[in-house]
This record gives C-alpha cells, sequence and structure tokens, in this order.
C-alpha cells in the first residue's frame, strides 16, 4: 500500500497516489470532513507561492481535511478532477466539488475557505 505523505510540522497531507486519493477521499466522506485541495506543480512558481499560505490556512482551520496534489506526480487525479491550471485549489464536501479557485489569488481563497468552514457540516449518511 503506497504511504500517504506528510510533510513534518504540517497539516497538508501530500496525496501520492490515485489510490491514495481515493482511500483519503473515502475516509473524508465517512467522517463528514470537508476536504480542501491544492493542485500544485514543482515547476510552477505561483503555486509554490501559495503553498506557504495553504499551509496556514490548514492551521486555521483544523476540521477541515488539507490535501496537496502535485499534478505530474499524480496525473489520474489531476484528470479526474478536471484540472488545467496549476495552481488550482477545490473546496470538497461527501466527495462533491462546491467550489474552485484558479490562480495563485491568496485573498480570494482566504475568502472562500472562511465561507466553506461555515458550511454545516453533515454527511450523506445524516442526510438519509
Amino acid at each position: 500500500m503506497e504511504a500517504h505523505q506528510q510533510v513534518t510540522g504540517s497539516r497538508v497531507l501530500v496525496v501520492d497516489s490515485d489510490k491514495s486519493w481515493d482511500i483519503i477521499l473515502g475516509q473524508a466522506q465517512l467522517q463528514a470532513c470537508p476536504v480542501a485541495v491544492h493542485f500544485t506543480a514543482d515547476w510552477c512558481a505561483p503555486s509554490k507561492y501559495m503553498a506557504g499560505f495553504f499551509e496556514n490556512l490548514a492551521l486555521k482551520y483544523p476540521h477541515i481535511l488539507f490535501l496537496l496534489v502535485d499534478v505530474d506526480e499524480v496525473k489520474g487525479v489531476k484528470d479526474k478532477m478536471d484540472v488545467k491550471a496549476m495552481p488550482t485549489f477545490l473546496l470538497m464536501k461527501d466527495n462533491v466539488q462546491v467550489d474552485k479557485i484558479v490562480g495563485a489569488n491568496a485573498d480570494e481563497l482566504q475568502k472562500r475557505v472562511a465561507a466553506f468552514a461555515q458550511m454545516p457540516r453533515q454527511s450523506a449518511q445524516d442526510q438519509a
């Protein structure tokens, strides 16, 4: 089984394979945990710029699961989520995308994550 990497001292979990993505999102759905995803690439300077900001958001909102996906390492997830530019940020609940931010706009990302954090937390099981 592939390992899920976590940067030391970080709340951002690195997704290292398509299988890891499926496992992590499955667990998040079972626990009714909202998910924020940063799609990045080593060659993308704006993505690198946003990494520290994304980490700060992860510290500010501990009830949200923050994930990092390198689009060159995990191409299947990039394709599945229709990510075409870096950085792209997805906000997801119950494995469904509820918001998408494209580009290195820290103010907009902050605003949308703050609103996302206020959304009611309930799982699909609770809704049935």
